[in-house]
């Protein structure tokens, strides 16, 4: 088995996909579709404007042009006839039809030149009217309206009025004629311009339709089925199969993405292969482990009771030796004994010490509710020999209810209080105070403690105190800081507090501020709100 899992290589980024881009193909097929429209656009407004010039051409110029004529030739008729009534009656009330078609041919006349200005067969046509008109009314109209005797005037201008009258009949129809074929060839025009107008428009609807469709399909083809082919890739591979490649397809950009996606699935891949060797190897670890476990605990029963009756030998045939032959021992044989039978009492006080320090959290664990004002009681009795002795005073703020192991959380308060004990001052009497604190949100955020409620608690004394300096060194096992000729033990009490604080999901320092004396702080994980008891043994 190997000691380390290889790590999973990142794949090498391929070459970026050359071509053209959805953005690049949209941008071109827009800017084509929008000439085209342009295009289209012009062509509509050529055609209406082109229309509108016909309609125009023929409602504001031909129609009122011809209208003007027959105007025209009715204002000449009725100076005709007025003219012709006077001459045969000679009564003065005959000429009010000649005055008034007189002012109904000025008006005629100016709007006929108004309305056919820029046409030469239309000018020249009213030219010849006016002549024909100022020639009738110079030969025979006027002579006859301002003659004394009309009727006699009449008779002399018979002949020569009538030819000049029918050669203005003949102007006049002349020109109707040239307007009336003008007029129907801008009707002729107008209908020409609209069959344009619904042809072209016919045809902008068809080309539009046709980019429509055209678009339709090229986001279908260079988009939608790429995108389609890549969903679907990608769903199989988030469905598990990692060995499933993506094949780029589509425009340059969409290539580029798939690339991109199908190195990731190979990282992926890649990370999911080294994952289950890993997995594996840790399977081997955690089985190797259990075998460990397995053969510690059976060294820990070989320890606690194979190892131990033999130091109980060495020692108990120590001193029967020394009971049996004190006659014949001098000081030094019966000092060697002594130093025998201590080196064994002390193996085995040793080999226990790391056996309780060794099943801290592995054997015998509990998990329960602890109020610890019953366990400090009870701890306190335990130590009552020590506390008479000594004459020490424990106090402590109201405790609270705790969740760990009960057994576990009595030895932490077994060794902090017996430490405070047993390092008192010289000629002091110990005084020894627990207090209790639940923190807050914001409290274990600056503290460090983020695992839910807890509370923290100190534990503090008046006695000798540690340095600053041996703050990290104190709770580590068999570390201590004076003889055992000065204070008894092994130097395990403070790394099985450490250990035991641990295993609730807590931290123990030393507060190096405190003076005099020495404060150990510590947390612990509060009572859960569900629990069913608490157990307070």
């Amino acid at each position: 088995m190997q000691n380390d899992a290889a790590q999973p290589q990142a794949p090498i980024a391929g070459p970026a996909a050359a071509g053209w881009t959805t953005r690049g193909w949209l941008g071109v097929c827009s800017a084509a579709a929008l000439a085209v429209l342009l295009a289209l656009a012009g062509c509509g407004v050529w055609v209406l404007a082109h229309a509108t010039d016909v309609n125009r051409q023929l409602t504001d110029r031909w129609s009122p042009a011809l209208i003007a004529s027959v105007r025209m030739e009715s204002a000449l008729i009725n100076q005709e006839t007025g003219i012709r009534g006077y001459g045969m009656t000679g009564k003065r009330e005959f000429l009010s039809p000649y005055q008034d078609g007189l002012t109904q041919q000025s008006a005629a006349t100016a709007e006929l030149s108004r309305l056919v200005r820029g046409d030469e067969r239309a000018v020249a046509d009213l030219a010849a009217v006016r002549e024909r008109s100022e020639q009738w009314q110079a030969t025979t109209a006027s002579p006859i309206s301002e003659s004394g005797d009309p009727v006699d005037s009449a008779l002399r201008h018979i002949e020569s009025g009538k030819g000049a009258f029918d050669a203005l009949r003949t102007a006049l129809s002349r020109q109707q004629t040239h307007i009336e074929a003008e007029r129907d060839r801008s009707r002729d025009d107008l209908q020409q311009a609209r069959d344009l107008r619904n042809t072209v428009f016919t045809a902008i609807g068809g080309v539009v339709l046709a980019l429509m469709a055209l678009a339709f399909a090229g986001l279908r083809r260079g988009v939608q089925l790429p995108l389609d082919r890549l969903r679907t890739d990608v769903r199989q591979v988030a469905d598990g199969r990692f060995d499933h490649s993506i094949v780029p397809s589509g425009p340059a950009d969409l290539r580029a993405l798939a690339t991109d996606v199908d190195g990731m699935r190979r990282r992926l891949a890649g990370e999911l292969e080294f994952s289950d060797r890993a997995r594996s190897e840790l399977d081997e670890r955690a089985t190797e482990l259990r075998r460990s476990n397995e053969e510690l605990e059976q060294f820990a029963y070989v320890a606690s009771h194979d190892l131990q009756e033999p130091l109980r030998k060495v020692a108990s045939f120590c001193q029967l030796l020394e009971r049996r032959y004190a006659d014949q021992l001098d000081d030094r044989a019966k000092q060697y004994i002594a130093f025998a039978v201590d080196g064994a009492n002390r193996m085995q006080t040793l080999i226990n010490d790391l056996l309780t320090f060794s099943r801290v959290g592995r054997l015998h664990a509990q998990d329960a509710d602890v109020g610890l004002e019953d366990l400090l009681r009870r701890t306190t009795s335990s130590l009552g020999v020590a506390v008479e002795e000594t004459g020490a005073v424990i106090t402590h703020d109201p405790l609270p209810v705790v969740h760990g192991d009960p057994t576990q959380l009595g030895v932490l308060l077994q060794n902090l209080i017996s430490n405070a004990i047993k390092f008192r001052a010289p000629g002091v009497v110990p005084r020894v105070h627990i207090s209790a604190v639940e923190l807050t949100d914001a409290s274990a955020d600056l503290s460090g403690e983020a695992d839910g409620p807890r509370w923290e608690f100190a534990v503090s004394d008046n006695g000798i105190g540690i340095g600053p300096e041996y703050a990290e060194r104190i709770f580590v096992i068999f570390q201590r800081l004076h003889t055992r000729d000065s204070y008894p033990g092994n130097g395990i009490g403070l790394a099985l507090c450490k250990k035991i604080v641990e295993y609730h999901g807590g931290t123990i320092t030393l507060d190096t501020a405190h003076t005099p004396g020495t404060r150990f702080v510590f947390t612990l994980p509060t009572a859960r709100p569900d629990a069913a008891g608490t157990d307070s043994r």
